[in-house]
């Protein structure tokens, strides 16, 4: 298992919470803590070869994003090409030493049409030399007193720069950023808001609910129609997402009776999921609703191989339910104690175990990059890397088909 190598990412956002991009790492091994494979450049190209030079076809990422961290090694290296250039961002790392050739060869990878995002310039000496390559500058705001984040902020920001506070891990921190004059954000903040003790659900999620539960007692479609009738926004979300590309119907659907004739249950079983955590558009952060429907997404594409079609399905409503302790603002057992869900859904939303567990799991691992709990769970689940990787990529790549 020595040449696994495991992609992880983080969100990019701007004020609103939105998705401008994604922060891939790449680490080798269990014990790998550099992100960029400072000592181990093969696993680092296998990552590049075999997954994310696949990128431009099977990754739909829109007008998002994708930040690669490089070394030296593999700044000079023509790897790096493999990428897309209109959607790639080369992160230069503190760690190199800005050399004339560094210079030309940044120089001559923005005239491909790549970006550059200088990482932690205040603390490499002569990043000044970098600077008129810059697209992007990222500040590492555990590395600097807040008191000092304006100063640190003044002192890089340029019209022809866009300034990027990560590592932001709390309100406090995310507030300090916007007062110094940050607009893109990156850190666990944003991925996992806090959960609140209770909270009323509103009127659009208690439609959800009630809609759902008459599906798992395998209601009629009139009375299920009759559901959704009484709610109209959820029933234009419900065709809107039907209609999408995203899921592949080759002929549009015009009515709540036509959608629930050819879906079927379990079809309409997953779309009521997504309505779950896109039903309080208002006040869910965007980049929340994204993270639970890749996450159900990833959740279903590890199982591929293990489960049937009725399985993947609850697969898929396991990765989506897990975030909706955080998009309701309630602890996930009374948002359990609402909708009726198979055992095994429940057990492994309430202990991360049982037949789907495992899955969950390794998805919030990936999610996570925690290096050592993904090779432990890949190597349960008999999962080699690249396939970890391809389902990672094609998760994203899904979500950013919906167009949420």
């Amino acid at each position: 298992m020595e040449d696994q190598a495991f992609i992880g990412r983080q969100p990019i956002m701007d004020l609103k919470q939105h998705i401008i991009g994604y922060e891939l790492f790449f680490r080798h091994s269990a014990s790998a803590e550099a992100a960029v494979f400072e000592d181990d450049f093969k696993a680092c190209s296998n990552v590049l070869v075999n997954t994310v030079g696949e990128m431009d076809m099977q990754w739909l990422l829109g007008d998002k994003l994708a930040f690669i961290n490089v070394n030296e090694e593999m700044l000079k290296s023509e790897l790096l090409e493999l990428m897309p250039p209109k959607r790639t961002v080369l992160e230069i790392l503190k760690s190199i030493t800005p050399s004339d050739e560094i210079v030309e060869r940044c120089q001559a990878l923005r005239s491909q049409g790549y970006r550059v995002a200088l990482d932690n310039p205040h603390l490499c000496e002569g990043s000044e030399r970098l600077r008129p390559c810059a697209d992007y500058v990222k500040i590492d705001i555990q590395s600097v007193d807040l008191a000092e984040l304006g100063k640190i902020f003044m002192r890089f920001n340029a019209s022809s720069v866009k300034m990027i506070a990560e590592k932001v891990e709390t309100e406090k921190q995310f507030e300090a950023c916007k007062h110094a004059g940050f607009q893109l954000f990156q850190g666990f903040y944003f991925a996992r808001p806090e959960t609140f003790t209770a909270t009323v659900i509103n009127p659009s999620f208690d439609s959800v609910l009630n809609i759902l539960n008459k599906v798992s007692q395998d209601a009629d479609n009139d009375v299920i129609e009759a559901g959704f009738k009484r709610d109209a926004a959820l029933s234009f979300k419900l065709l809107r997402y039907i209609n999408s590309v995203g899921f592949g119907l080759s002929c549009e659907v015009q009515s709540i009776n036509h959608a629930l004739s050819i879906l079927g249950t379990n079809q309409l079983y997953r779309w009521l999921t997504l309505l779950m955590v896109t039903a309080g558009e208002n006040s869910t952060p965007p980049a929340l609703m994204k993270t639970s429907i890749t996450r159900g997404r990833l959740t279903e594409l590890l199982g591929e191989s293990y489960f049937d079609k009725k399985d993947r399905d609850n697969l898929f409503i396991v990765g989506v339910f897990s975030l909706l302790d955080a998009v309701l603002k309630m602890p996930i057992d009374q948002v359990l104690e609402k909708i009726q869900l198979p055992e095994p859904v429940t057990e492994a939303l309430l202990t991360r175990e049982g037949i789907y567990g495992p899955f969950l799991q390794l998805t919030e691992a990936c999610e996570d990059s925690d290096d050592a709990r993904i090779l432990e769970l890949a190597e349960l689940l008999q999962l080699d890397s690249s396939m970890v990787n391809k389902c990672h990529l094609s998760a994203l790549a899904w979500a950013e088909s919906l167009g949420i």
